[in-house]
């Protein structure tokens, strides 16, 4: 962790527990609430996600002039990237509608390749750039510019592989999930075991957190008949926001308790 003189300047979260667990409500929520404006409220692919780049843009504008860390504006461009990332990838893989086939867009293989490859040239730009991919180590403008422009791409690229697996590849929405979350405990398991740079185990985790989200966000919302649970994207949203702002909320109180214990340290006891 940070020392208190480090934290004043520091804008990103500390990579820990209760972070990996609101990134991944934080993608789900971005799955179902891509879904719901787009599919449930027949929005459109298009139209759902030039809102979304809004909100995006907007959000990303006041964490980057923030000069600390503020849990509520950073979950809430990470949601803003989840959200778009869901609705710029269907609009790639199905076209500019709210239907769920791919008969309007490039499909999934030709979509997954196009973002894969806009992803690599982010990183390009990123290691040519000479900034840190380690993200304890981000604290510049430059810097947290590349970090989120990785972090919009990599959850639009997450989004189109979660529903290829559901889709497509046979294995439904259980089974996919299984999959992703079997992959995650073998990067944990590395993280630990081998001498695998963190730094890439870590972007290795954030962007399959995506798939994850996109595929138990479907097995939750959609209907009986399609494999899901049936609770639909309203229930479904609901509850995945009410997890993100109480991580949010315990996130601001671990924050200042963080800020006070340097100065409680430096009063000595009375004899």
């Amino acid at each position: 962790m940070p020392s208190a003189p480090e934290q004043a300047g520091y804008k990103l979260p500390q990579v820990t527990a209760m972070f990996w667990v609101l990134k991944i409500a934080a993608t789900t929520l971005g799955e179902t609430g891509g879904d719901l404006l787009a599919q449930t409220l027949h929005l459109g692919y298009a139209a759902a996600s030039v809102l979304f780049l809004v909100i995006f843009v907007v959000s990303l504008g006041a964490q980057l002039r923030s000069r600390r860390f503020r849990p509520a504006v950073y979950w809430t461009v990470i949601a803003a990237t989840s959200t778009a990332g869901t609705t710029m990838s269907d609009l790639i893989n199905r076209g500019p509608g709210s239907g769920t086939d791919t008969a309007g867009g490039l499909g999934y293989g030709a979509g997954a390749a196009l973002l894969i490859s806009g992803l690599a040239v982010i990183f390009l730009i990123w290691r040519g750039s000479g900034q840190t991919f380690d993200v304890n180590d981000i604290t510049n403008l430059r810097g947290e510019t590349l970090y989120w422009a990785a972090i919009l791409l990599s959850n639009t690229l997450g989004t189109s592989l979660g529903d290829y697996l559901s889709d497509s590849s046979g294995l439904g929405y259980w089974g996919s999930a299984a999959l992703i979350a079997v992959v995650m405990a073998a990067i944990l398991a590395a993280h630990y075991f081998t001498a695998i740079s963190g730094v890439l185990l870590f972007w290795m985790a954030f962007i399959l957190t995506r798939p994850l989200g996109a595929t138990v966000g479907d097995l939750f919302s959609k209907p009986h008949d399609k494999g899901g649970l049936g609770f639909g994207t309203y229930g479904t949203t609901a509850v995945l926001l009410a997890i993100l702002i109480g991580g949010i909320a315990y996130s601001y109180k671990t924050t200042r308790a963080r800020a006070v214990e340097p100065e409680s340290a430096a009063v000595p006891d009375k004899v």
